[in-house]
């Protein structure tokens, strides 16, 4: 992400930023390292929730969270296939969204920032990780009271996100990783949810964009995830061409 210390507009607490994180990640594996430094955020910055999503084919993977707030609000974005997650991985710029309240967001995303607010939420910050050639995920932040980041805040934010990213590349993948195939379980869930879009193609005849939204309004309505709804198309228990 380019923090280097000398950049540090906060002087002392750069090395305070730093010893959290280290704090925190102390004695964490691979896969427990993201959720670590979900609470790390929490802790160092004035927000009350983090998640973690990696980029998918079709929509992003949650990785981890803080709590399940935080997971519902990541989750809710890639039911919906909008907020600022999207927008992050579409162009790999920093979203830093004041005041879902305010009528700029509200046009923005409209239906994610009704859900939002909600559920108390009232300022999305959402950062990219991954170099600045290739975005692999966010850091999303969220925050109950409107307001901003300043300049110091944000450059703490970088810092997490920039070693949310080096944590990313020792995620293992398969049970020959230390006995930790979990990550491949996020990648199983991803097929699950390209298997219901094919079947949905073939019960009405459209094409796998339009399969997905009728995926995803379906999740909605119904106030469940993408992955749940994907997982009784699979099984069969749901079909899109009968009432």
């Amino acid at each position: 992400m380019g923090v280097r210390p000398g950049d540090d507009p906060g002087g002392g607490e750069y090395e305070r930023a730093v010893g959290v994180i280290a704090a925190g990640l102390r004695g964490a594996g691979p896969a427990e390292a993201p959720g670590r430094l979900c609470a790390v955020a929490v802790e160092l910055l004035p927000v009350d929730g983090a998640s973690v999503s990696l980029r998918g084919d079709s929509m992003p993977l949650q990785l981890a969270a803080s709590g399940a707030g935080a997971a519902r609000l990541a989750q809710l974005q890639a039911t919906l296939g909008d907020g600022p997650c999207h927008h992050v991985l579409r162009t790999g710029a920093p979203v830093l969204a004041r005041d879902l309240a305010d009528g700029a967001c509200a046009d923005r995303w409209p239906v994610f920032a009704q859900q939002a607010l909600g559920s108390g939420v009232r300022a999305v910050y959402a950062l990219p990780l991954g170099s600045t050639a290739v975005c692999v995920g966010t850091l999303d932040l969220y925050r109950a009271s409107p307001g901003g980041l300043d300049a110091h805040q944000l450059h703490v934010a970088l810092l997490v996100a920039g070693v949310m990213t080096v944590a990313l590349t020792d995620l293992p993948y398969d049970a020959r990783d230390a006995g930790e195939g979990w990550l491949s379980g996020l990648a199983a869930d991803h097929d699950r949810v390209h298997q219901a879009v094919g079947m949905i193609m073939a019960q009405l005849g459209v094409g796998a964009d339009e399969a997905l939204a009728r995926l995803r309004g379906d999740a909605f309505a119904h106030d469940r995830t993408v992955l749940e709804a994907a997982l009784d198309v699979v099984a069969r228990r749901r079909r899109f061409d009968t009432p």
